[in-house]
This record gives structure tokens, sequence and C-alpha cells, in this order.
């Protein structure tokens, strides 16, 4: 039986959209990995069927739309923790990120006909596709959230992340999506899917065998549930604090190495926190803290981490270096405050400055630790330092994104972060999820979301750098390049 392209701009549009917000579901925390693979099938069948490159790149918008209108509907939730001030700019805040983000989709798709003609533009729209999505985690500072390739992560093939990122598994999940559109032979493109997958599932799956030495070290994570409309309450705030300390403070089985508190979790300035300074170290009986908190460098508010040794004495502080657009700083800040728009994350509304970049701390009894800070856990290029850590670790405030994904989606790109530097991370959440997580991305412990609690947790051990963890995504990126240079030379071959 054929199947024929649905009539009209928008019955395309409406189908593609459709076929998008299923392609999201392969996105934590639903991990539907296989109605994935379909609706992107569903969307290069589209794609073929397009009579013009405009209608391919407006097929290619409206699937790139619905996909992460579902993908990232939890960009609502941070809106509504002040609706007074805030709750207005929900609605847009959806459509402009997902109209936004579609873009690059609709350009790969558009592009991809006008080259590719009717006989290779299922190939183009799989390396145009994978290229638009790499770029989406670099342009205006990046934003490379639900990336196409983050759907294998509770599956085996998550581990080909060791060798290629998220942009190696994006290829893969495009590619065996894309084989039975491209192909003449339907039969002989799902048996080249099957193919494909079965040996990324088998690299997977003897990956995972790998054994890890145990380090020894034990940290305490601490998650004292401060929802984010209660944070910075002063009835609350010393509420949060004194809930942390008593955690802090609790018997262990084992000699804690460190002990880590979430981001902000210290509500009063850091230069300032000298009594507070004295209470953590109390609590902590000799061990090392890293807690998150505010800080002023010259006349400019920093979102930081600070480093306490075994002695109650701060000895390093972290600056985060890539801020939150509209949540911890305002693009043309001054023009939109006058619009009445101004960060939210930041305490006077006004925003933070920005860190020297990534770097790393010096831990007694742990080693070297990678300092991360929320939302720079998802961008993989500032896991790249030039000496190599021991662990990573994350402060965080998951408040911020609500119940439904964001938190999970958040999750589970720490697990991918893990897989492709071959390194253990511990993170500690407000309110979320604070986990330990193992070099092969397996979660060792994890606290409920929306409870407080602390986790006692055996530290992960690293394995070897992996080949991403050297090269990052470089090579990838160059064959992407190549594979379509060689692409381009058939089809000049075609018309000559």
């Amino acid at each position: 039986m054929n199947v024929t392209m649905p009539e009209g701009r928008w019955a395309t549009a409406g189908l593609a959209a459709l076929f998008g917000a299923f392609a999201a579901l392969g996105q934590a925390p639903w991990g539907l990995w296989y109605i994935s693979l379909a609706a992107f099938s569903a969307i290069f069948w589209l794609l073929s069927q397009a009579p013009t490159w405009r209608r391919a790149a407006w097929t290619g918008w409206s699937a790139g739309a619905g996909y992460f209108a579902v993908a990232l509907f939890w960009i609502v939730e941070p809106f509504l923790v002040d609706v007074a001030r805030h709750g207005w700019m929900a609605p847009f805040a959806l459509t402009f990120m997902a109209g936004g983000f579609a873009l690059f989709w609709g350009v790969a798709f558009g592009v991809a006909h006008r080259f590719g003609g009717r006989t290779q533009q299922t190939a183009f729209g799989v390396l145009l596709l994978t290229g638009a999505e790499l770029l989406r985690g670099v342009i205006l500072t990046g934003f490379p959230w639900a990336t196409i390739g983050h759907i294998w992560t509770d599956h085996p093939i998550l581990q080909l992340a060791a060798l290629g990122g998220a942009t190696l598994l994006s290829v893969l999940t495009l590619t065996v999506s894309a084989l039975p559109i491209m192909l003449p032979n339907r039969v002989v493109g799902l048996v080249g899917s099957a193919i494909i997958l079965a040996g990324g599932w088998g690299y997977g799956a003897a990956r995972l065998e790998t054994e890890l030495d145990p380090s020894g070290k034990t940290a305490r994570l601490i998650q004292p549930n401060a929802t984010q409309e209660l944070k910075w309450d002063p009835e609350f705030a010393g509420v949060f604090f004194a809930r942390q300390l008593a955690m802090t403070s609790e018997p262990s089985d084992e000699d804690l190495d460190l002990i880590v508190w979430p981001e902000t979790a210290v509500y009063t300035l850091l230069d300032r926190a000298e009594l507070a300074f004295e209470a953590i170290a109390g609590a902590a009986d000799g061990s090392p803290v890293i807690f998150g908190g505010n800080d002023v460098v010259g006349d400019t508010y920093r979102n930081s981490l600070a480093l306490m040794n075994g002695d109650g004495a701060v000895i390093d502080t972290y600056h985060k270096h890539h801020l939150v657009p509209f949540g911890e700083y305002v693009p043309l800040g001054e023009l939109m405050a006058n619009l009445g728009i101004r960060g939210m994350a930041a305490r006077d509304g006004g925003g933070f400055g920005s860190g020297p970049g990534p770097r790393l701390l010096e831990v007694d009894g742990v080693g070297r630790v990678l300092p991360l800070i929320c939302y720079e856990l998802i961008f993989p290029r500032h896991l790249q330092t030039a000496e190599r850590p021991d662990i990573i670790v994350q402060i965080t405030n998951d408040a911020w994104f609500g119940n439904i994904s964001g938190p999970y989606q958040h999750l589970a790109q720490a697990r991918l972060r893990a897989v492709e530097q071959g390194l253990g991370l511990i993170r500690s959440a407000n309110t979320g999820i604070t986990a330990a997580i193992d070099p092969l991305g397996r979660i060792l412990r994890q606290t409920p979301l929306n409870e407080a609690g602390y986790l006692d947790v055996a530290m992960p051990s690293a394995l070897p750098p992996t080949l991403y963890a050297r090269t990052g995504d470089w090579p990838i990126a160059m064959v992407l390049a190549a594979l379509l240079a060689g692409l381009i030379a058939a089809r000049i071959r075609e018309r000559d």
C-alpha cells in the first residue's frame, strides 16, 4: 500500500509536529527510545515526500517545534516560582524556545532537500540534523539540553558516548531511523538498522562488564529539600541551613572524606558568613566540605562554590562561569530591565557576573575535583580540562526545574557526562535528585525528588581517559564534515 504526503502545508506541519512530539518521548523521564526511532523515521519519510525545499524546511521546523515543546515544557516551571512577577512570561518562554530551536531543524531539512535532491536528501538530513544539534550546543552560548542522542540514557548504547559523546549517539539514532527511508529496499534498510542497534547494544553490554576498583573514599551528599518559593524567605532560610547542619553532624559508619552541600546552600553572602562557616566546621567535625553560596567580587555578585578544609578554613572558591540567560543574567540587561525583565535566580534581580572558567580544586584525601554548578553540567566542553580530575562534583538547585521532567533530564545528562569522561560524579541538590554515579553512568544511590535526606556513598573511582575525554567533539565533527563533502561531490557528479 502506498502512503502519500498529506495535502496542504498546514496538514504537513501538523503531522510533522505530532511526530516530533512522539520523538521527544525518548527523553527522560519516559525513556521510550523505540518510539523516538519510529517517530524520527516518520519525520524522515515526510522529508522524502516534500515537493520543494521550502516545504522541507517547514516540515523540519514543525517537527522540531513539536519535539522541543514536549522535551522542554519544564521551562515554564521557573516562571511559576514567582507567578506575580514572572508568570506572564511562561507561555512566551516555551513558545520562543521551542520555535527558536526548531529553526535549526528547519534549516537542516531545507538545505538537505535543496542539495540532496530526491535521491540523497535523507542522507543529507541525517548529517545536517546531527550538525544542527551540535551547533545548538554552541551558538548564543548554547543549550544542548534534550539533544537527540540523550534518548539512550537508560540503555547499554549509552556507552558509545565514551567514544563520541552525545553527537555519536545522535548520529546512531538518526541513521537507524533513516535507513528504511533512505534505501530503496525497505527490508534491507530495516536489517541495516537492526545490525547497527545490535552492534551498539553489544558494545555497551560488554563495556558494562568493566570492573571498577573501589576508591576507598566516602562522601556525604546533603539534600535539604529547600523549595524555591521558600528558599530565600527569612522565616525559612535559617530552617534549611539548620537542617543541613543536622544532616552533616549525623554519625557515620565510615570516616567521611568529603561532605557536599548543594548550590546556594549558605544564605548569607560568603564575605559575611563567618558565623555560618563556624557552624559548618563544627558540624563537619574535621571533614572537608564543599558548599554553594553567593559571593561578591569587586562590585559583582557571583554564584559560587566554596571549599572548606578539615580545619574549618575556606581555602578555595570557584565562581560559576556559564550563566543561565534570563535566569542568572539578562542579555541586553538595561533594555530588558526597563521592560520589567530581570534575572530570576539573582537575589537582587540584577544578575550575576561570570567566573573565569573551568578549573580543578584540590581536596585533601580526595584528590583533584572538577566543580560544576548546576547548568554548567549540560555542556560537555566544560569538562575538558588540561589536567584530568579524579572525580566530578556538581552542586545544583533543581527546584527551578519542577517535578515532572526537568530534574530527571538533568540527572540523565549527569550520567552521560560520567560516561563521556570515564569519571565518577557526585551531585548534591537543594531539592531535586541527589546522587552518586559511577564512570559507566550507573546510579549507585540517589535520593527521591522533593524529600530531605542525605547519602553516605562510596566515591566512584575513575576509569582510564576515554577517547571522548581526550578528543571531545572534534573527530566526529570532522567525520560529519567529510561525509557531507562526499555527498556533495556525489551530487555534483550526478548533475554532470
